[in-house]
């Protein structure tokens, strides 16, 4: 069986929901977007860019997004999606650049930008499509000084 086209509208807008409720830091909203069982695989750069941190369950994953409060602000672009499978279970590649404003270890503000690859797995609930399983591999890391940034707001929108 393969994906209807509502489908795949529906998972396009599950990964964007979830890179919207980061950069927001409504970090609950981002781990909802998970089954109860869900896990999220993590690298731990910059010494590993594999995903070698693993949460298990909506806790574990809200906590752990915590750790991108050490930027000032967080901007990620979707830039590509498949997704295979179906009715109820699904699978997903996507490709994104998550740009990071924070400090250096001098106190210069910095972008740290990640190129990167969500390889998800996905499963239809009562609430819609869900994540069951979302890793996060980094495949190169850029760093450079900004010319100058806003300061965020809580949420940007309202």
């Amino acid at each position: 069986m393969t994906l209807t086209t509502e489908d795949r509208i529906e998972l396009a807008d599950l990964v964007a929901r979830y890179a919207a409720a980061v950069d927001d830091r409504d970090f609950p909203a981002a781990a909802a977007l998970f089954t109860e069982d869900g896990v999220l695989a993590i690298p731990s750069p910059p010494d590993d860019l594999r995903p070698v941190v693993v949460r298990d369950g909506r806790a574990a994953i809200a906590e752990a997004l915590h750790a991108v409060e050490a930027f000032a602000r967080t901007q990620h672009a979707l830039v590509g999606e498949v997704f295979d499978g179906g009715p109820d279970e699904a699978a997903g590649r996507v490709a994104a650049v998550a740009h990071h404003l924070g400090p250096d270890p001098a106190g210069d503000q910095v972008v740290v930008t990640w190129y990167l690859r969500y390889l998800d797995r996905y499963r239809r609930t009562g609430d819609g499509w869900r994540f069951t399983r979302r890793e996060l591999h980094l495949d190169w890391v850029q760093t450079y000084t900004p010319d100058r940034w806003q300061e965020r707001a809580r949420r940007d929108h309202a």
